[in-house]
């Protein structure tokens, strides 16, 4: 070595070793980062820094040695990559096995140790016989659990890697190493310790075979071990130990199941756990046995059938539900539902002898209750307890028969012939009534026939016809059938009908390759369910299980791709709905007809396609009635078939493959409705079907490709152009539309606002003429548009498109120049007669313009931005212009703070990422920090009176409340004195108390943050003077609400910035228990107790 690097490399070591106050453990890291630096970079070799070491490495000083040994470890394991010569590792390999009888330096032999066994062949590994001086070194120096947790868990490391990487010199040790890892692991309670000695004892059981005498001997002293650990459970549990138990109790199960050996062991302790009181202990119970019985030898297991069965059983008689339904689960009730997953799972590890079957099937508790079905006559009639015995037996013989199709024929031969003979004797008894059918057979066929269903797969190949259970459903076929028919139709229960309704339902979804019905059985059952969603809608509950049951078959015979099932529902079912749409009749709620045809109509896209056509149909008769006589019904069918259209229909078709043509037929065929119509009634006045049509265009339109949404813009703009109405001339005076034109210029609007960025739009010049006339008439879906084609026009025709609506058509502030900026004075429409124009609708267009242009990034956004700032800040009242009086210029001032809301708000009706708007990352964060500054020297400079600082307020709010939490957090220090003063000027005025509420929503997201009370520490006073007040506020419930969670909050902060104000607090909140809202109450309650509980802080600060 150089002298310097020597001299360096010393250095480094000493302040490693050095165990005096006077090193800090950033220093001594930083010299083992350098020391292995240096190694890494072979400007040192590991031989030359071990002789550099040695008098660190040997000394009789017990501190500097252990230091010394564990600097080398940490040093073998940074550089576990380097190539070292095979002599060095076994000079090194025994040097820190014979450190192990070293107790005061264990922690340094440990990790050289486990560095060195961990190294691959490549770059210098261990040999055997390296790794059997440490296994013997371990074994005769290390008593594992007197060790500290670092250290065991350093231990428990060692043995894992002995294990994995040196099988063979594990083995040679036979019983010794089985005992030390008994020995190791016995009483170990951490849980980072506990996950690896639970993978040691399953590696060992993989490791040793079965026939091991070694693992044999202690199977019963290692399952000890284990099973003292079950369940797994903290003693002081905390929030995140959920996720930590869940890890263990998974590790535990592996180890429990890793060898056959511990079977006799672990199911009597399984079956033990079953019997405790808690939940949570048979839930694991349940799920070892279960994991376990595919581990164990199935002959083994067999001997435990008996206990198992009689512990199952009670478990799901008792936990079962009393509530008998159709399809019923044990969806509340884990322990029950794991029970039954375990006896599937015995039953089918037991396929051949099916020995636990018959313990079922031969259970004196089940053949009682099969038995006594003949005497519950009637559902209302059935005790409680005979129900729920009913339904645990039911579920138990339906997880069995669907356990395999051998379990499924013996079931059906025991008990299947049995219930349909029940069935049979009680249609052909002389008092039976109409519905008067025995529940219990009834039920529990039809769980046997869910079970057989399972079995059956819609692409499976094989046919079963000549099993048992196939062969019984056959003959029994045209029984079941009738039965289920005559429950559905004549009984007065729903219990009934839903069964009936159920058990026809899976006879007509068995695949084609296995179906127990035949085609005109099958067709029966459509004409039935057909039937009661067109005649019998009175009953909702039985309509919508009917409707469900129609979705099911359809759904299950496209999968199965079914042709002559596919044909048959076809025309029984969709031929049959279809006309719905178009039906007079007005006893079917339409909204009924609607819901059947579209959910039908999701089963199949053949069918959709149908459905569509004829919802087209609907949508333009619906219309054309409205449109020329104000038909109110037409109105509302209308609308609930648009939205049909846009919440159903069009987002099933947006996965579909080359969908583009139904939403673009569905868009000209509206525009083609209104091109053919040109007389419309006088007053139409049903503004929603306007807007649901709006949005129904838009979602379409949406839908559409580039060249699809050309089509339509081009139809759209022609019919547009052809009224004399939207004709552009230089007067560009205000226009009176019609109920017609209205709806054109809405629809025409709603497909600018849904255009794709790409997609090209021509005219540009005439249609911003003809919207920003529009908009000039107040007709606010114009402003939307015009902030859509700002957000979306290319760029090389954005200045064009800004000098159009800016310079001519929108305002101009006439300072008597005529540059290209929008000025400071009166609001004026720019054409020749100086005609007044809606000020707060240009506004509004302004505002949406700006929020385009800003959501794209554009810094054309600046010249919008200033314009409203100007105003505000200038607090001039004109007296004349456009403004003709101080209530105009009040609501002027109002509409511009409110474009701040407009601005930083997202929106639904347009502009948003459903419908293609160019949206730059954190262009809220970028508006923040633009007008921020601004508002706040203008409002901190200005003298103006409390109304116009409102209007200021009112903005300042709308750009806080619409911010990031996170961009408001770091400048809190600025804003939190702001935002008292916003809420105490805001709160005067009742109208303002939805952006009340939302600037109070910043301040608490403010209070529960780290950082943020940090600031709200320094302005203490101001703060909960402002909630106190805002305890008492009329106006809005949530804002009294929230202030006294704001006032909780406050009792986190430090004990010396809130205690003095505890009394005005708690004499606030005192009245606050008045409060004529309950939640409101309870919230001054809470609050109540944590202030008055601020007093016992003191005493541990």
């Amino acid at each position: 070595m150089a002298d310097s690097t020597t001299i360096s490399c010393v250095k480094h070591i000493e302040t490693y070793v050095d165990s005096s106050s006077s090193r800090s453990p950033s220093q001594q890291d930083a010299s083992l980062d350098a020391l292995a630096k240096l190694l890494l970079n072979d400007i040192i070799t590991l031989e030359l820094l071990v002789r550099e070491m040695e008098m660190y490495l040997t000394t009789t000083d017990n501190i500097i040695r252990a230091r010394g040994i564990l600097l080398l470890a940490e040093l073998l394991t940074r550089c576990s990559s380097k190539r070292v010569e095979d002599k060095t590792v076994h000079s090194l390999v025994g040097f820190f096995a014979d450190r192990l009888a070293d107790w005061r330096a264990l922690r340094g032999a440990l990790v050289g140790c486990l560095a060195l066994m961990r190294r691959k062949t490549d770059i210098g590994a261990i040999s055997s016989s390296d790794a059997n001086a440490v296994a013997q070194s371990f074994m005769q120096n290390l008593q594992v659990q007197s060790l500290g947790q670092h250290d065991r868990k350093l231990c428990f490391e060692i043995l894992e890697c002995l294990m994995d990487s040196y099988p063979d010199t594990v083995m040679s040790m036979e019983d010794e190493f089985v005992y030390v890892i008994c020995e190791a692991i016995d009483g170990e309670k951490d849980p980072q310790c506990l996950l690896l000695t639970f993978r040691l004892v399953e590696r060992l059981a993989q490791l040793y075979p079965e026939s091991s005498s070694s693992l044999a001997s202690y199977a019963e002293d290692l399952f000890n071990i284990l099973g003292s650990y079950f369940p797994i459970h903290f003693t002081h549990p905390k929030g995140e130990d959920d996720a930590k138990r869940e890890e263990l109790s998974r590790a535990l199960m592996l180890a429990f199941a890793s060898t056959p050996l511990f079977e006799p062991f672990a199911i009597p302790l399984l079956l033990e756990k079953l019997s405790s009181s808690l939940p949570s202990a048979k839930i694991e119970s349940l799920k070892y046995l279960t994991y376990c019985m595919d581990k164990y030898h199935g002959n083994v297991i067999q001997e435990q059938h008996k206990p198992l069965w009689s512990s199952l059983k009670d478990i799901v008689l008792t936990s079962a539900p009393s509530s008998l339904t159709a399809g019923s689960r044990y969806e509340d009730n884990k322990v029950a539902d794991e029970a039954l997953v375990l006896v599937q799972k015995l039953i089918q590890q037991d396929n051949d002898s099916v020995s636990f079957l018959k313990l079922i099937l031969n259970d004196a508790d089940v053949n009682m209750t099969l038995k006594n079905l003949s005497n519950y006559n009637n559902y209302d009639d059935i005790a409680v307890t005979d129900k729920q015995r009913l339904n645990a037996v039911s579920r138990i013989l339906h997880v069995s028969a669907a356990a395999s199709v051998a379990s499924c024929n013996a079931i059906f031969q025991s008990v299947f012939s049995e219930l349909v003979n029940g069935l049979q004797s009680t249609m052909q008894e002389k008092d039976y009534t109409p519905g008067g059918l025995k529940f219990g057979y009834l039920y529990v066929c039809v769980d046997l026939l869910t079970a057989c269903s399972t079995l059956v797969k819609p692409t499976d190949k094989t046919y079963l016809d000549k099993e048992t259970w196939c062969t019984m459903l056959h003959s029994f076929c045209p029984l079941l059938t009738s039965s289920f028919v005559k429950t559905m139709k004549e009984s007065t229960l729903d219990i009934y009908t839903h069964t009936g309704v159920r058990g026809l339902q899976i006879l007509a979804s068995f695949p084609a390759n296995f179906s127990p019905v035949s085609k005109s059985t099958f067709e029966e059952i459509l004409v039935e369910f057909t039937s009661v969603i067109t005649l019998k809608f009175n009953n909702a509950s039985i309509w919508r299980f009917v409707l469900n049951a129609l979705v099911e078959i359809g759904s299950l015979i496209k999968k199965s791709d079914d042709s002559e099932k596919m044909a048959s529902f076809d025309v029984i079912v969709v031929e049959k709905m279809l006309p719905l749409l178009s039906s007079d009749d007005l006893s079917m709620p339409f909204s009924l007809k609607v819901g059947a045809v579209s959910k039908i109509g999701m089963t199949n896209l053949k069918y959709m396609r149908k459905i569509v056509q004829e919802l087209n149909t609907a949508i333009s008769t619906n219309l054309q009635k409205y449109w020329l006589d104000g038909n109110s019904n037409s109105a509302e069918h209308a609308m609930l078939l648009l939205e049909c259209y846009v919440d159903e229909v069009l987002p099933w078709f947006q996965n579909v493959k080359d969908n583009d043509n139904v939403p673009m037929h569905f868009a000209l065929k509206i525009w083609n409705e209104i091109e053919d119509n040109t007389m419309f009634f006088d007053s139409l006045n049903d503004k929603k079907l306007l807007e649901t049509t709006m949005n129904g265009m838009k979602r379409a339109v949406a839908s559409c490709s580039e060249d699809s949404q050309s089509t339509i813009l081009d139809k759209a703009f022609s019919i547009l152009s052809s009224s004399t109405s939207f004709q552009v001339d230089e007067s560009m005076q205000p226009a009176e539309y019609s109920c017609r034109e209205e709806w054109i210029i809405s629809l025409f609007d709603s497909v600018i606002i849904a255009l794709r960025p790409k997609t090209q739009v021509k005219n540009t010049e005439e249609i911003l003429q003809i919207i920003t006339r529009a908009l000039s008439n107040a007709h606010i879906p114009s402003a939307h548009a015009l902030g859509s084609l700002f957000n979306k026009i290319p760029n090389d025709s954005l200045e064009e498109a800004m000098d159009i609506t800016f310079n001519k058509y929108i305002v101009r502030f006439a300072n008597g120049n005529g540059d290209n900026e929008i000025g400071v004075s009166n609001l004026r429409l720019s054409n020749v007669n100086d005609g007044l124009v809606t000020s707060d609708a240009i506004v509004v267009g302004l505002a949406w313009v700006g929020k385009g242009l800003l959501m794209r990034g554009h810094e054309k956004v600046k010249d919008v931005i200033k314009f409203f700032l100007n105003f505000l800040i200038s607090n001039r009242s004109t007296s004349s212009g456009s403004v003709s009086s101080s209530e105009d210029c009040d609501d002027l001032t109002r509409a511009v703070a409110d474009s701040f809301s407009i601005i930083m708000s997202d929106s639904e009706a347009c502009l948003n990422r459903n419908l293609h708007a160019t949206v730059k990352p954190l262009y809220k964060q970028r508006l923040f920090n633009m007008v921020m500054p601004i508002l706040l020297a203008a409002i901190v400079k200005s003298d103006s009176p409390i109304p116009y600082k409102s209007m200021m307020h009112r903005a300042i709010a709308h750009v806080i409340s619409n911010t990031p939490l996170s961009a408001i957090i770091g400048e809190a220090k600025k804003l939190i004195p702001l935002m008292v003063d916003g809420l105490t000027i805001l709160s005067e005025d009742g109208k303002n108390r939805d952006i009340v509420y939302n600037l109070l929503l910043v301040l608490s997201g403010i209070l529960t943050d780290k950082n943020g009370q940090e600031v709200i520490v320094e302005n203490t006073y101001t703060v909960i003077m402002c909630l106190n007040k805002l305890v008492f506020y009329q106006h809005m419930m949530l804002v009294r609400e929230t202030a006294i969670q704001c006032l909780t909050a406050m009792t986190e902060l430090p004990y010396a910035s809130v205690y003095r104000f505890r009394p005005e607090v708690l004499q606030t909140l005192s009245r606050a228990l008045d409060d004529p809202k309950r939640s409101v109450r309870q919230e001054a309650v809470r609050c109540r107790q944590a202030w008055a509980s601020i007093s016992s802080r003191s005493l541990h600060i």
